[in-house]
């Protein structure tokens, strides 16, 4: 079954997600510098069921991208008062992001899969093992987590997006869903 873009299109639409573009798994950027950054720089590695080193290996994350011909990459903003209000609105959205893999899913796309917007979150407190993870069917990693460069693929499709030293500006964040 090839890919009825109008239907998956109007699921988007219909979730809220109405700005989004589509690239090729083969043109989705992944690069070790990516799974370093996690390692050295990421609070969150090793403290997650959903990050370093709890996923693939980053050879592995280029060749799960390969099976795939189309990726919707999700563009979705905010500016928030204080740094630490990033937390609630992403588990927010991360959440309306997972009724729409859902929906495409039951739209006969049985290799649907999400890469939330930013860290899983999706309990207030993670065990930081995927094998004790509370929510298994729900959790998801994150584009950077696969190792991912989310700068160098979103820019390929005209998207902004920069490294912001204070919350007062608005934040362009990016989900990926890969669609086969």
């Amino acid at each position: 079954m090839g890919l009825d873009k109008e239907n998956v299109e109007n699921v988007f639409r219909e979730s809220g997600f109405g700005d989004f573009r589509w690239l090729s798994g083969v043109d989705v950027v992944v690069a070790d510098w990516v799974r370093v950054k996690c390692m050295f720089g990421c609070g969150a590695y090793g403290k997650s069921g959903c990050c370093p080193p709890n996923v693939p290996l980053v050879a592995e994350c280029r060749a799960f991208f390969e099976n795939y011909s189309n990726v919707a990459v999700f563009h979705v903003t905010k500016q928030v008062a204080k740094p630490e209000d990033r937390f609630g609105w992403s588990r927010e959205v991360n959440r309306k992001l997972l009724d729409v893999e859902k929906a495409v899913f039951l739209a006969g796309y049985h290799k649907a899969f999400l890469l939330f917007m930013d860290e899983c979150r999706l309990c207030d407190k993670c065990p930081g093992v995927r094998a004790e993870c509370r929510n298994p069917k729900m959790a998801r990693p994150s584009p950077e987590s696969f190792a991912v460069d989310v700068f160098t693929t979103v820019r390929k499709l005209g998207y902004p997006i920069d490294v912001l030293g204070d919350y007062k500006r608005e934040m362009n964040r990016y989900a990926f869903l890969l669609v086969e």
